[in-house]
């Protein structure tokens, strides 16, 4: 939880040239994302494909995952901020990948499958949040 938080805080600060909705809404999508991406990872994981994994084990890999969300703090720069951005976002999705195949003790398929229907649901999320806190529809997708 405290990686997430600091990311977070990271996203919060990179979202001030976005207005206050990015200020705001950014912190909460990357909470809400990792809550999200975690529990449908553990239910998929778990009861599709047998994995292993308990909920906090979800919850602890999946918030390391998420740590190269900290370079979320340069996204208000012109032009390096969307590149770094988007780069984290690549980032965090390879390091889930492995944090749910080592976590549920599953193949790298089953892990692909149980990650992108995961983010999926984080991004759903995502939108909806932006929608309710008028975030930038451009940065939607780094939020997990």
């Amino acid at each position: 939880a405290g990686v997430v938080a600091i990311v977070a805080l990271c996203a919060a600060v990179g979202g001030v040239g976005q207005g206050g909705g990015g200020i705001i809404g950014r912190p909460i999508a990357e909470l809400l994302g990792w809550l999200v991406w975690a529990g449908v990872t553990y239910f998929i994981g778990t009861r599709l494909f047998k994995g292993e994994a308990t909920w906090g084990e979800m919850l602890r890999t999946i918030g390391f995952a998420k740590s190269p969300g900290v370079l979320f703090l340069l996204a208000g720069v012109p032009l390096l901020g969307s590149l770094v951005a988007a780069a984290a976002g690549i980032w965090m999705l390879i390091a889930g990948l492995i944090a749910i195949r080592q976590a549920l003790d599953v193949t790298t398929g089953q892990a692909l499958i149980t990650a992108f229907l995961g983010w999926l649901a984080g991004v759903a999320v995502g939108f909806v949040l932006a929608l309710a806190f008028g975030i930038p529809a451009g940065i939607i997708g780094s939020m997990n």
